[in-house]
């Protein structure tokens, strides 16, 4: 349908006039919320692991970690209550719990996160290809999130590298991870 706006004829489509977003978006984005709850469930296995090791301060990382993705599962249920679309919140599979090292922990996790990455890139190339410019806004707080992520993953894994379990300095990296604390981010 053809409407005048500015002096500007423009068709809009009934998506356009309801502001609904796509039956494809909506599902990817529940997706991913569900996703994300899958991995707060992920970082809470690996931080179970972490305790059963005595690395309390490991556990805390990721611990801290399992709130960040619950937070994140959230800002998508509130998006698209917002949006005025259905949640769907749906069962997940359980997540790995076999690790052999502290190392495999992170090498894992970094895994985990290069995932979610993928996966927010698809949800930003469909709201793109849709023009859904709302969902557009509020996935770049996730493409953001996700750079420091997997930044912060790969600089954890370099310093594993070069320490030995054993040593002064894993245990120093152990207190260290145990101040961190989780602050919701807008």
């Amino acid at each position: 349908m053809a409407e005048e706006k500015y002096g500007i004829i423009e068709e809009t489509s009934e998506k356009e006039e309801d502001h609904m977003i796509s039956e494809t978006l909506k599902q990817n984005l529940n997706d991913q919320m569900n996703y994300e709850f899958y991995s707060a469930n992920a970082y809470l296995a690996t931080a179970a692991y972490c305790s059963a090791e005595g690395l309390d301060g490991f556990a805390n990382f990721f611990l801290v970690q399992a709130e960040e993705e619950r937070y994140h599962a959230m800002k998508f249920y509130h998006f698209l209550n917002d949006m005025g679309e259905r949640v769907m919140v749906e069962g997940s599979t359980a997540p790995n719990n076999s690790f052999s090292s502290v190392l495999d922990c992170f090498e894992k996790s970094l895994l985990q996160e290069k995932e979610v990455t993928k996966r927010i890139y698809h949800l930003a190339d469909i709201a793109l290809d849709e023009r859904e410019h709302a969902t557009m806004t509020f996935l770049n707080w996730f493409i953001n999130e996700q750079v420091e992520e997997e930044a912060l993953f790969d600089n954890l894994i370099q310093k594993l590298n070069r320490i030995d379990q054993d040593s002064n300095a894993f245990i120093m990296m152990d207190q260290e991870l145990a101040k961190r604390s989780f602050t919701p981010e807008d």
